[in-house]
């Protein structure tokens, strides 16, 4: 039962990972104040779609080795790559979520206005891709849970003498 949990999640993150991607790619306004707007020039987004190709990559991957029995027997290893990919996917949710707060509040105080009034349709899908970018994170956290419970549940607990105990 947690293998098929396991390997739903996996499956579930590929979609979000590629909405992610095709709403970011795919976001631009024009302003006939300010001018044209796109993703690529936003370092934080670029780094959300790199993070989203390898999110999506990784868990079609994952999910097809968890069902092959010597990668299945090899517990470390979906631990090791599944805490990488939730780390990476924090990341690009806190770089995106820190240009989407200054694009929405600014920063007075550096002499930046804020821009979604300027630019609402970007900055409500520059919202959502960080939604759903989120969403993979997610996936990716009870996924390193999982890897872990399962790396990690091979060892026996540590031994604690009762004496030891009872005399502290």
């Amino acid at each position: 039962m947690l293998k098929l949990f396991d390997s739903s999640l996996r499956l579930c993150a590929v979609p979000l990972s590629v909405a992610t991607i095709w709403v970011t790619v795919t976001n631009q306004q024009d302003n006939s104040s300010y001018g044209m707007l796109k993703y690529y020039k936003f370092s934080a987004l670029k780094y959300m779609v790199l993070v989203s190709t390898l999110c999506a990559c990784y868990a079609l991957v994952a999910a097809a080795c968890s069902w092959i029995r010597y990668y299945a027997s090899k517990a470390w290893i979906f631990f090791v790559s599944d805490q990488i990919m939730a780390y990476l996917t924090i990341t690009a949710v806190a770089a995106v979520t820190e240009i989407y707060y200054l694009a929405y509040n600014g920063a007075r105080e550096d002499s930046w206005s804020e821009a979604c009034s300027s630019y609402g349709r970007f900055c409500g899908k520059v919202k959502l891709a960080l939604i759903l970018h989120a969403i993979t994170f997610c996936c990716f956290f009870v996924l390193s849970v999982i890897s872990a419970f399962r790396a990690f549940s091979v060892f026996d607990p540590p031994y604690v003498n009762s004496q030891e105990v009872q005399g502290d």
